[in-house]
Protein backbone atom coordinates (compact mmCIF):
# COMPACT_ATOMS: atom_id res chain seq x y z
CA UNK A 1 0.00 0.00 0.00
CA UNK A 2 2.76 2.64 0.49
CA UNK A 3 4.52 1.78 -2.30
CA UNK A 4 1.21 2.11 -3.92
CA UNK A 5 0.76 5.37 -2.57
CA UNK A 6 4.24 6.79 -3.04
CA UNK A 7 3.85 5.74 -6.75
CA UNK A 8 0.64 7.58 -6.96
CA UNK A 9 1.79 10.94 -5.40
CA UNK A 10 5.00 10.95 -7.63
CA UNK A 11 3.06 10.16 -10.58
CA UNK A 12 0.70 13.63 -9.61
CA UNK A 13 3.94 15.96 -8.84
CA UNK A 14 4.99 14.90 -12.05
CA UNK A 15 1.45 15.89 -13.93
CA UNK A 16 2.12 19.09 -12.23
CA UNK A 17 5.29 19.63 -13.40
CA UNK A 18 3.68 18.66 -17.09
CA UNK A 19 0.89 21.12 -16.42
CA UNK A 20 3.26 24.09 -15.10
CA UNK A 21 5.20 23.72 -18.11
CA UNK A 22 2.46 23.91 -20.40
CA UNK A 23 1.57 27.54 -18.49
CA UNK A 24 4.28 28.85 -16.97
CA UNK A 25 5.13 31.75 -18.58
CA UNK A 26 3.58 31.02 -22.02
CA UNK A 27 4.83 33.70 -24.69
CA UNK A 28 8.08 34.48 -23.05
CA UNK A 29 11.17 33.78 -24.91
CA UNK A 30 14.65 32.15 -23.04
CA UNK A 31 17.71 32.82 -25.47
CA UNK A 32 20.61 30.75 -25.07
CA UNK A 33 24.08 31.72 -26.34
CA UNK A 34 26.13 28.83 -27.87
CA UNK A 35 29.15 29.43 -27.53
CA UNK A 36 31.27 26.52 -29.13
CA UNK A 37 33.45 25.76 -33.00
CA UNK A 38 31.62 26.55 -36.15
CA UNK A 39 35.32 26.66 -37.72
CA UNK A 40 38.33 24.94 -37.25
CA UNK A 41 40.02 21.54 -36.61
CA UNK A 42 36.56 20.54 -34.33
CA UNK A 43 33.48 22.45 -36.29
CA UNK A 44 32.18 18.97 -37.29
CA UNK A 45 31.69 18.53 -33.45
CA UNK A 46 30.59 21.98 -32.60
CA UNK A 47 27.98 22.25 -35.89
CA UNK A 48 26.45 18.84 -34.74
CA UNK A 49 25.83 20.25 -31.60
CA UNK A 50 24.35 23.44 -32.21
CA UNK A 51 21.77 21.24 -34.17
CA UNK A 52 20.96 19.14 -31.58
CA UNK A 53 20.45 22.09 -29.14
CA UNK A 54 18.35 23.86 -31.95
CA UNK A 55 16.05 20.76 -32.07
CA UNK A 56 15.71 20.10 -29.07
CA UNK A 57 14.70 23.65 -28.35
CA UNK A 58 12.12 23.50 -31.10
CA UNK A 59 10.80 20.47 -29.15
CA UNK A 60 10.77 21.82 -26.04
CA UNK A 61 9.08 24.96 -27.07
CA UNK A 62 6.28 22.97 -29.57
CA UNK A 63 4.85 21.60 -25.32
CA UNK A 64 3.91 25.16 -25.02
CA UNK A 65 4.76 27.74 -22.37
CA UNK A 66 8.27 29.27 -22.67
CA UNK A 67 9.78 29.20 -25.92
CA UNK A 68 13.13 28.68 -26.54
CA UNK A 69 15.60 30.16 -29.24
CA UNK A 70 19.48 29.08 -29.81
CA UNK A 71 22.21 31.90 -31.20
CA UNK A 72 25.86 30.54 -32.34
CA UNK A 73 28.39 31.88 -31.46
CA UNK A 74 32.10 30.86 -33.03
CA UNK A 75 34.72 30.35 -29.81
CA UNK A 76 36.95 28.44 -32.69
CA UNK A 77 37.65 26.02 -29.77
CA UNK A 78 39.85 28.63 -28.04
CA UNK A 79 39.41 30.19 -24.36
CA UNK A 80 40.23 33.75 -25.30
CA UNK A 81 37.74 33.55 -28.18
CA UNK A 82 35.37 32.17 -25.68
CA UNK A 83 35.84 35.75 -23.36
CA UNK A 84 35.22 37.30 -26.45
CA UNK A 85 31.87 35.72 -27.88
CA UNK A 86 31.15 36.11 -24.33
CA UNK A 87 31.07 39.55 -23.96
CA UNK A 88 29.36 40.25 -27.60
CA UNK A 89 26.29 37.38 -26.61
CA UNK A 90 26.09 39.26 -23.19
CA UNK A 91 25.72 42.87 -24.71
CA UNK A 92 23.23 41.27 -26.57
CA UNK A 93 21.17 40.56 -23.90
CA UNK A 94 21.85 36.82 -23.24
CA UNK A 95 21.11 35.56 -19.67
CA UNK A 96 21.96 32.19 -20.55
CA UNK A 97 24.92 30.77 -22.25
CA UNK A 98 26.03 26.82 -23.27
CA UNK A 99 29.89 25.60 -23.82
CA UNK A 100 31.12 22.20 -23.84
CA UNK A 101 33.80 21.24 -26.53
CA UNK A 102 37.02 22.20 -23.90
CA UNK A 103 37.77 22.76 -20.50
CA UNK A 104 39.71 25.46 -21.15
CA UNK A 105 37.40 27.52 -22.60
CA UNK A 106 34.42 26.55 -19.64
CA UNK A 107 37.53 27.47 -16.98
CA UNK A 108 37.57 30.88 -19.00
CA UNK A 109 33.57 31.24 -19.27
CA UNK A 110 33.02 30.49 -15.84
CA UNK A 111 35.58 33.60 -14.27
CA UNK A 112 34.26 35.53 -17.22
CA UNK A 113 30.74 34.83 -15.65
CA UNK A 114 31.38 34.81 -12.06
CA UNK A 115 33.31 38.42 -12.55
CA UNK A 116 30.20 39.49 -14.84
CA UNK A 117 27.45 38.62 -12.41
CA UNK A 118 29.41 40.40 -8.84
CA UNK A 119 29.24 43.49 -11.19
CA UNK A 120 26.67 43.74 -12.83
CA UNK A 121 23.44 42.73 -10.17
CA UNK A 122 19.95 42.42 -11.83
CA UNK A 123 21.75 41.44 -15.24
CA UNK A 124 22.81 38.02 -13.73
CA UNK A 125 24.09 35.48 -16.38
CA UNK A 126 24.02 31.45 -16.07
CA UNK A 127 26.39 29.18 -17.60
CA UNK A 128 25.06 25.83 -18.87
CA UNK A 129 27.81 23.08 -19.55
CA UNK A 130 26.87 19.84 -21.26
CA UNK A 131 30.18 18.72 -22.25
CA UNK A 132 33.16 20.08 -20.38
CA UNK A 133 34.20 17.30 -17.65
CA UNK A 134 37.11 18.74 -15.52
CA UNK A 135 36.00 18.24 -12.25
CA UNK A 136 37.87 20.99 -11.14
CA UNK A 137 34.70 23.12 -12.86
CA UNK A 138 32.46 21.41 -9.64
CA UNK A 139 35.36 21.37 -7.25
CA UNK A 140 37.94 24.17 -6.41
CA UNK A 141 36.16 26.43 -8.99
CA UNK A 142 32.38 25.59 -8.33
CA UNK A 143 29.96 28.26 -8.94
CA UNK A 144 26.26 29.09 -8.07
CA UNK A 145 26.21 30.09 -11.78
CA UNK A 146 27.63 27.15 -13.04
CA UNK A 147 25.95 23.69 -14.10
CA UNK A 148 27.21 20.93 -15.66
CA UNK A 149 24.83 18.12 -17.41
CA UNK A 150 27.61 15.81 -18.38
CA UNK A 151 29.47 13.31 -15.81
CA UNK A 152 32.41 14.71 -15.27
CA UNK A 153 36.04 12.87 -16.30
CA UNK A 154 36.59 11.27 -12.51
CA UNK A 155 33.01 9.85 -12.54
CA UNK A 156 33.50 8.02 -16.10
CA UNK A 157 36.43 6.95 -14.86
CA UNK A 158 35.06 5.16 -11.75
CA UNK A 159 32.50 3.43 -14.14
CA UNK A 160 35.27 3.09 -16.99
CA UNK A 161 37.63 1.06 -14.13
CA UNK A 162 34.62 -1.33 -12.81
CA UNK A 163 34.04 -2.33 -16.10
CA UNK A 164 37.48 -2.80 -16.60
CA UNK A 165 37.76 -4.38 -13.32
CA UNK A 166 35.48 -7.67 -14.81
CA UNK A 167 37.93 -8.27 -18.19
CA UNK A 168 40.44 -10.30 -16.67
CA UNK A 169 42.28 -10.05 -20.29
CA UNK A 170 43.04 -6.58 -19.61
CA UNK A 171 46.80 -5.82 -17.91
CA UNK A 172 48.90 -3.73 -19.40
CA UNK A 173 47.29 0.15 -19.78
CA UNK A 174 48.41 3.22 -22.22
CA UNK A 175 46.98 6.05 -21.19
CA UNK A 176 47.26 9.15 -23.87
CA UNK A 177 45.50 12.27 -24.25
CA UNK A 178 45.16 15.90 -24.98
CA UNK A 179 47.38 18.27 -22.97
CA UNK A 180 45.17 20.62 -21.81
CA UNK A 181 42.74 20.63 -18.80
CA UNK A 182 40.25 17.44 -19.38
CA UNK A 183 43.40 15.03 -21.15
CA UNK A 184 45.26 15.71 -18.00
CA UNK A 185 42.70 15.12 -15.36
CA UNK A 186 41.78 11.66 -17.30
CA UNK A 187 45.35 10.60 -16.84
CA UNK A 188 45.06 11.63 -13.48
CA UNK A 189 41.93 10.04 -12.37
CA UNK A 190 43.01 6.90 -14.60
CA UNK A 191 46.04 6.22 -12.93
CA UNK A 192 44.30 7.02 -9.03
CA UNK A 193 41.37 4.55 -9.94
CA UNK A 194 43.20 1.82 -11.63
CA UNK A 195 45.02 1.27 -8.72
CA UNK A 196 42.18 1.72 -6.13
CA UNK A 197 40.06 -0.91 -8.13
CA UNK A 198 42.54 -2.81 -10.12
CA UNK A 199 46.07 -2.92 -8.74
CA UNK A 200 47.01 -6.10 -10.30
CA UNK A 201 47.02 -3.80 -13.91
CA UNK A 202 50.01 -2.35 -14.91
CA UNK A 203 50.10 1.58 -16.64
CA UNK A 204 53.12 1.20 -19.16
CA UNK A 205 52.73 4.64 -20.97
CA UNK A 206 50.73 8.03 -20.13
CA UNK A 207 51.51 10.63 -22.57
CA UNK A 208 49.69 13.67 -23.84
CA UNK A 209 49.96 15.44 -26.88
CA UNK A 210 48.76 19.38 -27.91
CA UNK A 211 45.64 19.62 -28.92
CA UNK A 212 43.74 19.98 -32.28
CA UNK A 213 47.66 19.82 -33.37
CA UNK A 214 48.60 16.65 -34.44
CA UNK A 215 48.11 15.27 -37.99
CA UNK A 216 49.89 12.09 -37.66
CA UNK A 217 49.28 9.58 -34.76
CA UNK A 218 51.59 6.98 -35.74
CA UNK A 219 54.67 7.76 -34.10
CA UNK A 220 52.45 7.22 -30.84
CA UNK A 221 50.82 4.47 -31.77
CA UNK A 222 54.40 2.90 -32.45
CA UNK A 223 55.27 3.95 -28.59
CA UNK A 224 51.70 2.07 -27.61
CA UNK A 225 52.78 -1.13 -29.60
CA UNK A 226 56.50 -0.72 -28.42
CA UNK A 227 54.83 -0.67 -24.61
CA UNK A 228 53.03 -4.04 -24.86
CA UNK A 229 49.71 -2.33 -23.86
CA UNK A 230 46.76 -4.27 -24.47
CA UNK A 231 44.36 -1.83 -23.72
CA UNK A 232 44.01 2.16 -24.27
CA UNK A 233 42.62 4.83 -22.16
CA UNK A 234 41.92 7.91 -23.87
CA UNK A 235 39.83 11.19 -23.60
CA UNK A 236 40.45 12.05 -26.82
CA UNK A 237 37.76 13.60 -28.88
CA UNK A 238 36.72 14.95 -32.41
CA UNK A 239 39.42 14.90 -35.12
CA UNK A 240 42.03 13.59 -32.32
CA UNK A 241 40.31 10.44 -31.62
CA UNK A 242 39.45 10.38 -34.91
CA UNK A 243 43.46 10.83 -36.69
CA UNK A 244 44.07 8.14 -33.05
CA UNK A 245 42.16 5.79 -34.34
CA UNK A 246 43.35 5.42 -37.96
CA UNK A 247 46.49 5.46 -37.07
CA UNK A 248 46.19 2.17 -34.81
CA UNK A 249 44.39 0.85 -37.10
CA UNK A 250 46.75 1.52 -39.99
CA UNK A 251 49.60 0.01 -37.67
CA UNK A 252 47.42 -2.84 -36.98
CA UNK A 253 47.53 -2.01 -33.41
CA UNK A 254 45.98 -5.47 -31.24
CA UNK A 255 44.46 -3.29 -28.34
CA UNK A 256 41.30 -2.73 -26.31
CA UNK A 257 39.67 0.91 -26.36
CA UNK A 258 38.34 2.68 -23.23
CA UNK A 259 36.99 5.99 -24.61
CA UNK A 260 35.23 8.60 -23.65
CA UNK A 261 33.95 10.03 -26.80
CA UNK A 262 34.03 7.34 -29.75
CA UNK A 263 30.43 7.84 -30.60
CA UNK A 264 30.93 11.94 -31.23
CA UNK A 265 29.80 12.92 -34.71
CA UNK A 266 32.81 11.61 -37.21
CA UNK A 267 34.23 9.26 -35.31
CA UNK A 268 32.28 6.20 -36.18
CA UNK A 269 33.01 6.29 -39.83
CA UNK A 270 36.94 6.76 -38.65
CA UNK A 271 36.36 3.32 -36.75
CA UNK A 272 34.69 1.62 -39.21
CA UNK A 273 34.32 -2.19 -39.75
CA UNK A 274 37.56 -2.55 -37.56
CA UNK A 275 37.69 -2.66 -33.86
CA UNK A 276 34.95 -4.67 -33.31
CA UNK A 277 34.59 -6.17 -29.30
CA UNK A 278 37.74 -3.95 -29.06
CA UNK A 279 36.26 -0.39 -28.58
CA UNK A 280 33.95 0.61 -25.77
CA UNK A 281 32.67 4.03 -24.58
CA UNK A 282 31.25 5.14 -21.26
CA UNK A 283 28.51 8.05 -21.34
CA UNK A 284 24.97 8.76 -20.22
CA UNK A 285 23.86 7.29 -23.60
CA UNK A 286 24.14 4.76 -26.13
CA UNK A 287 23.14 4.23 -29.96
CA UNK A 288 20.44 1.87 -29.60
CA UNK A 289 18.77 3.16 -25.98
CA UNK A 290 15.32 3.06 -26.63
CA UNK A 291 12.52 5.55 -25.87
CA UNK A 292 12.55 8.95 -25.83
CA UNK A 293 16.23 8.91 -26.79
CA UNK A 294 15.60 7.13 -29.62
CA UNK A 295 12.93 8.86 -30.87
CA UNK A 296 15.35 12.08 -31.28
CA UNK A 297 17.78 10.42 -32.35
CA UNK A 298 15.67 9.43 -35.24
CA UNK A 299 14.15 12.94 -35.65
CA UNK A 300 17.51 14.30 -35.68
CA UNK A 301 18.76 11.97 -38.40
CA UNK A 302 15.59 12.65 -40.48
CA UNK A 303 16.11 16.26 -40.33
CA UNK A 304 19.68 16.77 -40.22
CA UNK A 305 20.92 13.82 -41.87
CA UNK A 306 23.57 13.58 -39.23
CA UNK A 307 23.74 11.17 -36.23
CA UNK A 308 22.59 12.69 -32.98
CA UNK A 309 25.68 11.87 -30.28
CA UNK A 310 25.13 14.85 -27.86
CA UNK A 311 22.19 13.25 -25.71
CA UNK A 312 23.90 15.74 -22.16
CA UNK A 313 21.52 18.15 -24.17
CA UNK A 314 18.41 16.76 -23.64
CA UNK A 315 19.00 16.46 -20.10
CA UNK A 316 20.00 20.21 -19.94
CA UNK A 317 16.59 21.17 -21.96
CA UNK A 318 14.55 18.50 -19.14
CA UNK A 319 15.65 20.32 -16.46
CA UNK A 320 15.55 23.69 -17.48
CA UNK A 321 11.81 23.24 -18.18
CA UNK A 322 11.44 21.87 -14.95
CA UNK A 323 13.66 24.58 -13.01
CA UNK A 324 10.88 26.94 -14.82
CA UNK A 325 8.08 25.80 -14.08
CA UNK A 326 9.59 25.12 -10.63
CA UNK A 327 10.19 28.82 -10.77
CA UNK A 328 7.67 30.04 -12.14
CA UNK A 329 10.10 32.34 -14.04
CA UNK A 330 12.60 32.50 -16.23
CA UNK A 331 14.63 35.16 -14.63
CA UNK A 332 18.13 33.34 -14.33
CA UNK A 333 18.63 33.54 -10.62
CA UNK A 334 15.71 32.18 -9.85
CA UNK A 335 15.77 29.18 -12.22
CA UNK A 336 19.00 29.04 -10.96
CA UNK A 337 17.62 28.86 -7.40
CA UNK A 338 15.38 26.21 -8.45
CA UNK A 339 17.36 23.96 -10.34
CA UNK A 340 19.51 23.25 -7.09
CA UNK A 341 18.60 19.87 -5.82
CA UNK A 342 15.94 19.15 -8.76
CA UNK A 343 15.26 15.54 -10.09
CA UNK A 344 13.29 15.51 -13.18
CA UNK A 345 12.44 12.97 -16.20
CA UNK A 346 15.25 12.44 -18.72
CA UNK A 347 15.47 10.02 -21.47
CA UNK A 348 17.85 7.92 -19.12
CA UNK A 349 15.42 7.90 -16.01
CA UNK A 350 15.49 10.23 -12.54
CA UNK A 351 18.58 12.46 -13.09
CA UNK A 352 19.52 15.20 -10.29
CA UNK A 353 20.91 17.92 -10.42
CA UNK A 354 22.88 18.03 -7.10
CA UNK A 355 22.45 21.24 -4.93
CA UNK A 356 26.23 21.25 -3.11
CA UNK A 357 28.38 21.10 -6.66
CA UNK A 358 25.83 21.62 -9.57
CA UNK A 359 27.29 18.29 -10.72
CA UNK A 360 23.98 16.30 -12.57
CA UNK A 361 23.63 12.65 -11.09
CA UNK A 362 23.18 10.23 -13.82
CA UNK A 363 23.32 6.18 -15.32
CA UNK A 364 26.03 5.76 -17.42
CA UNK A 365 26.52 3.75 -19.96
CA UNK A 366 29.20 1.24 -21.24
CA UNK A 367 29.05 0.36 -24.85
CA UNK A 368 30.96 -2.03 -27.44
CA UNK A 369 31.28 -1.41 -31.50
CA UNK A 370 29.79 -4.15 -33.04
CA UNK A 371 28.21 -5.29 -36.22
CA UNK A 372 24.52 -4.42 -36.38
CA UNK A 373 22.11 -7.32 -35.54
CA UNK A 374 18.58 -7.56 -34.93
CA UNK A 375 18.56 -6.08 -31.59
CA UNK A 376 21.58 -3.69 -31.81
CA UNK A 377 19.71 -2.68 -35.00
CA UNK A 378 21.14 1.64 -35.21
CA UNK A 379 23.28 1.84 -38.48
CA UNK A 380 25.60 4.77 -37.16
CA UNK A 381 26.78 6.82 -39.46
CA UNK A 382 26.34 4.43 -42.17
CA UNK A 383 28.98 2.10 -41.07
CA UNK A 384 26.60 -0.97 -40.84
CA UNK A 385 28.24 -1.19 -37.34
CA UNK A 386 26.56 -0.05 -33.55
CA UNK A 387 27.11 0.62 -30.26
CA UNK A 388 25.75 -1.83 -28.23
CA UNK A 389 25.05 -1.91 -24.56
CA UNK A 390 27.45 -3.72 -22.38
CA UNK A 391 26.29 -3.00 -18.76
CA UNK A 392 24.32 0.42 -17.36
CA UNK A 393 25.66 2.21 -14.02
CA UNK A 394 23.36 3.64 -12.25
CA UNK A 395 23.95 7.22 -10.65
CA UNK A 396 25.58 5.82 -7.11
CA UNK A 397 28.28 3.70 -8.97
CA UNK A 398 29.99 6.76 -10.46
CA UNK A 399 28.85 9.42 -7.90
CA UNK A 400 32.14 11.24 -6.64
CA UNK A 401 32.40 13.57 -3.46
CA UNK A 402 32.95 17.18 -4.29
CA UNK A 403 35.22 19.42 -2.59
CA UNK A 404 33.24 22.09 -3.30
CA UNK A 405 32.70 25.50 -1.23
CA UNK A 406 29.47 26.89 -3.04
CA UNK A 407 28.78 30.89 -2.54
CA UNK A 408 25.04 32.11 -2.72
CA UNK A 409 24.24 35.57 -3.87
Amino acid sequence: MATRRSWSLAMGAALLLQAGLACAQAGETVKIAFIDPQSGPFANIGQNILRTFQLAAERASAKGGVKYEVVAFDNKASPQESLNVLKAAIDQGFRYVAQGNGSGAAAAILDAVNKHNERNPGKEVVFFNYAAVDPDLTNAKCSFWHFRFDADTSMKMEAMVTAMSEDPTVKKVYIIGQNYAHGQQVSRYAKEVIARKTPAVQVVGDELHPLGQVKDFAPYIAKIKQSGADTVITGNWGQDLALLVKAAKDAGLDAKWYTYYAGAQGTPVAIGNSLAGKITTVYGSYSNLPGEYSQFRDAFHEKYKQDFSTSTVLHLFATLQGAIAKAKSTDPVKVARAMEGLTVRSYAGDITMRASDHQLQQPLFFATWQKVDAKQNYNVEGTGNTFALTKMYPSYVSATPTSCQMKRP
